[in-house]
């Protein structure tokens, strides 16, 4: 715990670097949270996607093109308006045949109107805010103290800040939408990232009880050092695999994995190194003053 202010140094320059990746460039939303159609098309080859968007252009100009990304060197994908309907897109298909000489095949279609979008939106963010709360609840009336529950809530913040940053920088330089998958992994994180923190929380609990005229950083460093093989064991496991479905898992879950393998990392980092120092913080600003 001597070195909690380079841990929490360490933690608020990744945080800055987040928060000015989602004030800059803000997240690159799927369909689900804009509404609209989102059209996929696999060729045979290696395709650009400027002369597959030229080609549309030119035989197919009644409906606008409001985004236009490459998915790896044989997908394309394309989204429309709401109004956009999948007879277009098969006719789309054959033009581009007709044009490329690469008769491509449609691989996704999938339409989503403004008012699903928006309730999905809403529900987004109700169910964060009743995660959150009722994790704070919790652990506050678990561990019969505030600033457990607090800093709880401080590290867990910490985690989904990192992850919305992670997924901000990734959506400005690769184009990664944030899609309904993206929430289901943070609120995934969310639980994921409490777990080892009451464990550590728990383990100080004891201590206290055992030890009750030590100094709460000798608690907690014993804490930690108790706890954290356990923590690492668990959490590689985990990661590994992560690691192995994002790389054999597909396009359709790959960044969806990808998030729970970023916020599995930060989870485990921010239990020790952010949650139990915030505890320690707290306790001996109060002993100051009250002194």
């Amino acid at each position: 715990m001597r070195f909690r202010p380079l841990y929490l140094l360490i933690s608020g320059a990744v945080i800055a670097v987040s928060l000015y990746a989602i004030s800059t460039w803000w997240f690159k939303p799927s369909i689900d949270f804009t509404g609209g159609t989102v059209v996929e098309y696999e060729f045979p080859g290696p395709v650009e996607l400027e002369n597959v968007k030229t080609a549309i252009l030119q035989k197919q100009n009644d409906f606008e093109i409001k985004d236009a990304a490459s998915l790896g060197e044989k997908n394309v994908q394309f989204r429309f308006g709401p109004d956009f309907t999948e007879e277009h897109a098969r006719t789309i298909e054959l033009s581009l045949g007709e044009s490329l000489d690469e008769k491509p095949e449609l691989v996704r279609f999938e339409t989503v109107g403004p008012t699903l979008s928006s309730e999905i939106l809403k529900k987004t963010y109700v169910a964060i805010a009743i995660a959150s709360i009722g994790i704070l609840l919790w652990i506050a009336w678990q561990f019969k103290s505030l600033k457990f529950g607090v800093s709880a809530i401080l590290a867990m913040l910490h985690d989904t800040i990192i992850l919305l940053g992670t997924f901000a920088l990734l959506g400005h330089f690769v184009a990664v939408e944030v899609d309904i998958l993206f929430v289901t992994a943070m609120l995934t994180i969310l639980s994921f990232s409490v777990h080892d923190t009451i464990v550590v929380y728990d383990r100080i609990r004891e201590t206290s009880k055992r030890s009750s005229g030590l100094p709460m950083i000798d608690i907690a460093n014993r804490a930690v050092t108790e706890t954290m093989v356990r923590s690492l064991n668990n959490s590689l496991t985990i990661i590994f695999m992560l690691v192995a479905l994002f790389l054999m898992g597909g396009v359709t879950i790959k960044w969806f994995v990808f998030a729970l393998l970023v916020g599995t990392i930060t989870g485990t980092y921010s239990s020790p190194f952010v949650a139990v120092p915030l505890v320690v913080t707290w306790e001996e600003l109060r002993k100051k003053m009250k002194r």
